[in-house]
């Protein structure tokens, strides 16, 4: 019968981050690839009327209270692709980048997926729109009445995609270093 439980050493805790300036989504989840449990998610916000120097010292402490208190083994963070306002893109990367400071600091790995790869990992559909990426999240996570914003499921839905993928991306890399 023990057979049939996971080792307790594959379950892993994934932060993920999905950055914004204004509104940065939080999520948590434990397990390992086919089984996601939602641990915690949070949006961090930041007036956009406030200095920018205050927006990211904002964000640095409520990441860096998140991940002290969710303890995460590796920090998903949405990579960003493109996109054509240059102040969002800007803000994005700069919110990206506290994420990737903070987890450093910590001595917590982080890494990026694009959006089309937390789409398709969630979905099957590296297009598919936040809507369904939304569904699936609660679906997969078994939590149909969680109430969360957009910024909070994408977070989330970078979390499950780093538990699901994470550990293929790694062996390929390692095969791919020798």
């Amino acid at each position: 019968m023990a057979a049939n439980l996971p080792n307790m050493r594959s379950i892993r805790r994934v932060m993920g981050v999905d950055p914004g300036l204004t509104r940065c989504g939080i999520g948590v989840v434990d397990g390992y690839p086919g089984l996601a449990r939602l641990v915690g998610v949070d949006v961090l916000h930041t007036p956009a009327d406030a200095e920018l120097g205050d927006r990211l010292a904002a964000l640095e402490d409520g990441l860096v209270q998140w991940l002290d208190r969710a303890a995460p083994d590796v920090v998903a963070v949405e990579r960003v692709f493109s996109q054509h306002n240059v102040r969002t893109v800007m803000g994005t990367a700069q919110a990206g980048a506290v994420a990737l400071l903070v987890a450093a600091r910590r001595g917590v790995p982080v890494v990026w997926h694009t959006p089309s790869e937390v789409k398709a990992a969630v979905t099957g559909q590296g297009r598919a729109g936040k809507d369904q990426v939304a569904f699936m999240v609660r679906r997969l996570l078994r939590a149909p009445g969680l109430a969360a914003p957009a910024d909070a499921t994408d977070a989330l839905a970078l979390a499950i995609c780093q538990l699901w993928r994470g550990a293929a991306m790694a062996r390929l890399a390692a095969g791919g270093a020798r």
